[in-house]
């Protein structure tokens, strides 16, 4: 069978990590979690602003984690292995 993705297959998780997290494993959902990191800091950015009023980008760290809770929420409850 032909693969639908167009992102290489070594940028993928293995599957049996993605099954080990789906059954709770904590070592296998610690690889999902770095496997997304980037992308979720990407997504946890936000511009802050200091005493003086100076602006800067940094990662808002109580949103990544809210983030990364509600992947590790979803992974636990819809995905599930055949």
């Amino acid at each position: 069978m032909k693969r639908k993705s167009s992102i290489p297959e070594e940028k993928l998780l293995p599957y049996e990590t993605i099954c080990a997290a789906t059954r709770g494993d904590p070592e296998a959902m610690d690889e999902v979690l770095r496997h997304f990191d980037g992308y979720i800091s990407h997504k946890a950015t936000r511009i802050f602003y200091d005493e003086y009023g100076q602006s800067y980008c940094g990662v808002d760290v109580e949103l990544k984690q809210r983030i990364q809770n509600k992947l590790i929420a979803r992974i636990m409850e819809r995905f599930k292995p055949e």
